[in-house]
């Protein structure tokens, strides 16, 4: 467990298990306990790299806007740092959309990329939940005061006072618009998305991902043209208790270990 100065962050990172690397990126207002639940089953295969995005957990915030594109940055300088040539990278939620930036601008250092209930483009989330997404700011973060979230931010922080600026920031980069559709379209590593079937993303847009990925055909009878790529929607679970559930790391493990050729 400790920092890492990288581009200008410094940034909190801790390791868990042994074996082949793999990222772990948290959601929105998280951090690395987030993962605590399905962190014993994971770290039985794997070398977990656990960090703490711009802002949130141990990493203090800097001088810039929380964008996806910066946080993937992060993430290479992180590997690099670490002397780390590749490595499995899995992100929930806000840390989806770090992973998946990471393996578009990155993308000799992703082996393979798994995504936990992430769109593709912003309108890929519920319209209730980009309502919700667009109303955050200082206010918000002020009513969140007290929660469970805030109490394991105010626990661990280095600014504790910062909870607040960070719901501004945080809202103003859930408002941005992006689509990057044509981008996961030429991703060259095999990708997992995994989804809840009470997300806060439609089935149906999991499936558009799937799509782009190569997906959502028919593999013939003896399994030929199955894609490298996968799709999981986990039943009985919600955005909020994904990463509680022991069916992440049942479907997640697999994955990460089973042989797959390139997309084709």
């Amino acid at each position: 467990m400790s920092y890492a100065e990288v581009g200008g962050l410094r940034i909190w990172y801790e390791e868990h298990g042994t074996g082949k690397p793999l990222v772990l990126l948290h959601g929105e207002y998280g951090s690395t306990e987030t993962f605590a639940p399905v962190r014993p089953a994971l770290a039985t295969r794997r070398r977990l790299i656990a960090v703490d995005l711009q802002g949130h957990g141990r990493t203090a915030d800097v001088d810039r806007p929380l964008r996806y594109e910066s946080m993937a940055d992060d993430i290479a300088a992180l590997l690099r740092h670490l002397g780390l040539p590749r490595a499995d990278v899995l992100g929930y939620s806000l840390g989806g959309g770090v992973a998946l930036r990471t393996a578009i601008q990155h993308p000799g250092l992703v082996r393979r990329l798994v995504l936990v209930s992430t769109p593709f483009r912003r309108r890929g989330w519920y319209p209730r939940t980009l309502a919700a997404m667009s109303a955050h700011d200082e206010r918000v973060g002020q009513r969140m005061r007290g929660t469970p979230l805030h109490e394991r931010y105010a626990r661990v922080a280095p600014r504790p006072q910062d909870w607040q600026a960070l719901w501004a920031r945080g809202g103003e980069l859930l408002r941005r618009d992006y689509d990057w559709s044509a981008e996961v379209a030429a991703l060259p590593m095999p990708v997992l998305l995994v989804f809840a079937d009470a997300d806060e993303i439609p089935v149906s847009h999991a499936a558009e991902f799937f799509g782009l990925l190569g997906g959502g055909r028919d593999a013939g009878g003896d399994g030929t043209d199955r894609p490298a790529s996968r799709l999981a929607v986990l039943p009985g679970l919600t955005h909020y208790d994904m990463l509680t559930s022991p069916a992440l790391p049942a479907a997640v493990l697999p994955f990460l270990t089973h042989p797959a050729r390139a997309p084709g």
